[in-house]
């Protein structure tokens, strides 16, 4: 451990690496919900002409591997162009997890119960209102779960990064276990990372749904 991890301060390497992987994911994580609201509501729009290009848009997104996505925008998108590949990590992140959370959000919000807004529209309320107040929370007491899946979904595949020459978490690991000659320390060390990020997750959400029944 000493010889691997302490020595040369290859902690310092490693830490500089996880905090690579929380910007990509976090940043990828602000763009993916804005993008997934958009897509969204672009998808279950009444006008066929504006969701029937965003199904096939999503269905895109969903289906295509984030790692071919991110080469793509990388080494043909961007192709010639001086760009930070931050942005593009954070932008192929983002598509692809907008996509993802536009599905969670049109399945949460199908799964209210639509009586319930019928009979606020009937007592006088408006249908802002009625969205606000009946859909919307029930919604997100549904997609919850899903939502914090997409998330540690997301940790992990930021480890992919490396392909465009980001020095994150996964690349930094690999480039330790090969200089070292000792890959096993190194990549187990990497694994009990992306694994603590994953319960911060899974903690804040529990943290979350437990203040929520204490004010509820």
């Amino acid at each position: 451990m000493f010889d691997s991890i302490i020595a040369g301060n290859a902690w310092q390497t490693i830490l500089r690496g996880l905090l690579v992987t929380v910007q990509i994911s976090g940043l990828g994580l602000l763009l993916g919900t804005a993008l997934g609201v958009v897509f969204c509501a672009a998808r279950i729009s009444r006008h066929k002409w504006l969701s029937v290009p965003f199904r096939l848009i999503i269905s895109f997104m969903r289906g295509t591997p984030v790692l071919l996505l991110l080469m793509f925008i990388y080494f043909v998108v961007f192709s010639g162009i001086r760009i930070n590949a931050m942005f593009i990590a954070v932008l192929a992140f983002g598509l692809n997890s907008g996509a993802h959370i536009a599905e969670i959000m049109r399945s949460a919000l199908g799964g209210v119960d639509k009586m319930q807004v019928e009979a606020a529209r009937m007592l006088g309320a408006s249908k802002l209102l009625a969205f606000f107040h009946i859909t919307l929370p029930q919604a997100t007491k549904i997609a919850k779960p899903v939502y914090q899946n997409a998330i540690v979904s997301l940790i992990q595949w930021t480890s992919v990064a490396g392909y465009i020459a980001i020095t994150d978490l996964t690349r930094v690991v690999n480039n330790i276990g090969t200089r070292t000659g000792d890959p096993f320390l190194a990549l187990f060390l990497g694994m009990i990372l992306y694994l603590i990020l994953s319960y911060i997750v899974y903690g804040i959400f529990g943290l979350m749904e437990r203040r929520a029944k204490q004010h509820g």
